[in-house]
């Protein structure tokens, strides 16, 4: 017997927005933090907003797997 799949409520998608849209700004922080410090603020904020991108779907998708 095949387990049934849990249907996807708005709650899991706000939900995964939400995880998303926080480890991107926080991986965001963490390149605007480390430019501060070596003096290249708006570079590695950019580049830490990119990163962060990539890390927000791999967490979001690892997170929502079983849905």
């Amino acid at each position: 017997m095949t387990p049934t799949r849990r249907v996807v409520t708005g709650r899991d998608a706000a939900s995964a927005g939400m995880m998303m849209l926080a480890v991107n700004l926080a991986c965001a922080a963490i390149g605007a933090g480390i430019g501060a410090l070596v003096g290249l603020l708006t570079p590695l904020l950019l580049a830490g907003f990119g990163v962060g991108f990539f890390v927000g779907i791999a967490v979001v998708a690892n997170r929502f797997r079983t849905l």
